[in-house]
């Protein structure tokens, strides 16, 4: 299987809640004016593609200068354990520069996870969750 990366693909509503959907990771994927919002919003994207089959993607909000909100990581569970997330995560990294740290909330099932590819767990966040 050849993985294709690409940084700021044109992308739909409909392949990122697919996505969403097969990865397992909690996101309203039902909701495609939101998920169109989410799109058009996010300072850098990283996809990965199998031929024309969106199978993953980083989806960031960063000023590219101090800091960078990686708010979605996300890889349809056929793809997972292949190592497309850990490289979609290096491939932001490469974007960012060394001046740029990276943040994330892990999702109870992934928080051995992102140690595993270089993250180092804090216990210096805070949150005022989602209403919805």
């Amino acid at each position: 299987m050849d993985i294709r990366y690409e940084y700021d693909a044109p992308l739909r509503a409909e392949e990122l809640s697919a996505v969403f959907r097969k990865s397992g990771i909690k996101r309203p994927y039902d909701d495609l004016d939101r998920l169109s919002r989410m799109i058009d919003c996010a300072d850098l994207t990283i996809t990965a593609w199998d031929g024309e089959k969106l199978v993953g993607l980083a989806r960031a909000i960063t000023d590219f200068a101090y800091c960078c909100y990686l708010s979605d990581l996300a890889v349809d569970a056929d793809y997972q354990r292949q190592g497309i997330g850990a490289e979609l995560v290096r491939l932001l990294r490469d974007r960012l520069g060394d001046q740029v740290s990276l943040v994330l909330l892990s999702a109870p099932g992934a928080i051995d996870y992102y140690p595993r590819i270089g993250f180092e767990k804090s216990d210096k966040a805070f949150i005022i969750p989602r209403a919805r």
